[in-house]
């Protein structure tokens, strides 16, 4: 009997649906597959997220050398490189399947304000704004 009641729970538990923040969480296509961002709870604020570059379509210029964040507009982060940069440094909950916060966008150099939204299990909108124009990119989940 008790076997059965653990079993029962146990089933119960996995038939539970996924949080938005637990669904959100994976590696994410950016518009036009330039690179693939990894979400995750932030390391020191588990109840936001976090996004980090984790492969690009071309990592190295044409010489093999690493690209690195040239256009950053601090010129002390000029030589780190693209792959494992952070563009989503902590995006809080601000309502269902919505965080807010900022993004860094390597091919600027600059932050903009940011949002994103879950729209499926499959695609998340980012947007990012700049005062009062902004847009919207869908990245798709990246498959393995």
């Amino acid at each position: 009997m008790r076997q059965a009641l653990l079993a029962a729970i146990g089933t119960a538990a996995l038939a539970l649906p996924a949080s938005a923040a637990d669904r959100v969480v994976g590696d994410w296509v950016t518009k036009g597959g330039k690179g693939i961002v990894r979400v995750a709870p932030c390391p020191a604020r588990p109840e936001a997220i976090c996004g980090t570059i984790v492969r690009l379509r071309q990592p190295t210029d044409a010489a093999g050398v690493p690209l690195k964040d040239i256009h950053n507009q601090d010129p002390t982060l000029r030589g780190r490189p693209i792959v494992g940069l952070p563009v989503l440094p902590g995006l809080a909950p601000a309502g269902d399947r919505v965080w807010s916060g900022h993004i860094y966008d390597p091919e600027t150099g600059r932050t903009y304000a940011s949002k994103i939204r879950l729209r499926s299990d499959e695609a998340l909108a980012v947007e990012g704004c700049l005062s009062v124009l902004c847009r919207t990119e869908v990245w798709r989940r990246a498959a393995f």
